[in-house]
């Protein structure tokens, strides 16, 4: 049976390559299909058996049986249905973050907790490093339903909260630039909007496909996560 493998962030650029399809044994699993990739690309082994993989666009476990014509990801650890007042989206315009607040704001408004991440020039953690740029890699179907989970999930944990917004921006970007912003609104700001925009950008940066490369004088490398999602990510 034929199917579609897609390939991002380092795997990408190690295969050489973002798309590839193969034909598979009807009935294989995900960890039969690792194993026939590795020995299919032996050279890029240890990057395949720690690859997350999803199958259909969503995350997908060792003892998943792939359907025939499936589309599967495959890619390293990251760095729900629709509400009114829900905006999920991943774009290469400018963050205007006054204008999304204003989206979920309404007459009930009385507080809006606003998250807004930032391309840092200088990092004093760990090893001290300068970055010229960082470079967002998504995959962008994925990636949006799986921050409208995100959604659903402050949703049902703060259930004050009257409107979402998860906005992530890709390409390359210059320090200084806003790369994401999470923000919740509601009436008042006892009603949960500052946990829950610490809480989206925290699931974010688990379970939503977005990779970034950092660039600066001592090169570039793909900054991966070591969250691993369960079943029910």
């Amino acid at each position: 049976m034929n199917v579609r493998v897609l390939l991002f962030a380092s795997l990408r650029e190690r295969v050489g390559k973002g798309e590839i399809e193969l034909d598979l044994e009807p009935g294989i699993n995900v960890a039969e299909f690792k194993q026939m990739l590795s020995s299919n690309f032996p050279e890029h082994q240890p990057l395949i058996e720690r690859a997350l993989v999803s199958v259909n666009r969503d995350f997908a476990f060792d003892h998943d049986i792939i359907p025939e014509e499936a589309e599967i990801g495959l890619f390293p650890p990251v760095s729900g249905g629709s509400e009114p007042l829900t905006i999920c989206q991943v774009t290469t315009d400018l963050i205007d973050l006054n204008a999304l607040v204003a989206d979920i704001t309404t007459t009930t408004t009385g507080a809006v907790c606003v998250f807004t991440g930032i391309v840092r020039g200088k990092t004093s953690r760990g090893t001290e490093r300068e970055t010229v740029l960082l470079e967002y890699e998504a995959y962008l179907p994925m990636a949006e339903v799986k921050m409208r989970q995100v959604a659903d999930e402050i949703r049902a944990q703060w259930p004050a909260v009257e409107g979402i917004v998860i906005v992530q921006r890709i390409g390359r970007l210059n320090a200084g630039t806003p790369t994401v912003i999470i923000a919740c609104s509601a009436s008042h700001r006892d009603t949960g909007v500052f946990e829950a925009a610490r809480y989206g950008i925290d699931r974010l940066k688990e379970i939503v496909p977005i990779w970034k490369k950092e660039v600066g004088s001592q090169g570039e490398v793909w900054i991966e996560g070591e969250y691993v999602p369960q079943e029910g990510d």
